[in-house]
């Protein structure tokens, strides 16, 4: 059974884990600049492709990925009998993702280090929702409306694969990266959200 400790350190490890800024880290080794200075001024692998760098905005979104997925996997690892610990190990990694404390609490918006987290935590959640992803981006070519639709898939897969208490820290997930997506709800709304690969208005 995990205690208070337990839980302090697997969280604020998940938290630090997930709060590193690789798309920043990343565009700056290879000269890019500041990846908030272009775009949308996040520091996700979307904005990355937005430099016509593809090499780093994948680089980028592998290790977006990775640190949702590290966090889960070592909690998992190191408490194995801890069975809520690792999806709470998933919602601090995306709230270090979210508001790192490095960047004065602005950071990116959490899908890449959650589809990680998940694909962890529960493999067909993770695939499932990564292919629902997948579809709506082919379709409509919006990377912000197939993240938000994917997202909200997760707690209704999450109550078939997992158990409840899991299902509410996964939802809890997907209502923190729906409402760091509110400027893309909103100019999806109003027509104006720009395209996979296409320049983004500045947020």
């Amino acid at each position: 059974m995990a205690d208070g400790i337990t839980y302090t350190i697997a969280l604020l490890g998940s938290y630090i884990l997930g709060s590193i800024p690789f798309g920043l880290l990343l565009a700056s080794v290879a000269g890019l600049g500041d990846i908030r200075s272009i775009g949308s001024g996040n520091i996700g692998a979307t904005n990355v492709l937005r430099t016509g760098n593809k090499t780093v905005a994948l680089l980028t979104l592998l290790c977006d990925i990775a640190k949702g997925a590290a966090a889960v996997a070592a909690v998992g690892w190191i408490w194995p009998d801890a069975t809520i610990l690792p999806a709470a190990a998933a919602l601090a990694a995306v709230v270090g993702h979210l508001f790192p404390v490095w960047l004065k609490f602005k950071g990116g918006k959490g899908v890449a280090t959650a589809g990680g987290a998940l694909l962890t935590l529960a493999w067909p959640v993770g695939v499932i929702s990564g292919a629902i992803w997948l579809l709506i981006a082919v379709v409509f070519r919006y990377s912000s409306l197939a993240s938000l639709v994917a997202v909200a898939s997760t707690p209704f897969l999450a109550l078939y694969f997992l158990d409840e208490t899991q299902a509410i820290l996964i939802a809890a997930i997907a209502v923190l990266i729906w409402l760091r997506h509110h400027e893309n709800i909103r100019r999806l709304l109003k027509g104006e959200e720009s395209k996979i690969g296409k320049p983004a208005p500045t947020e």
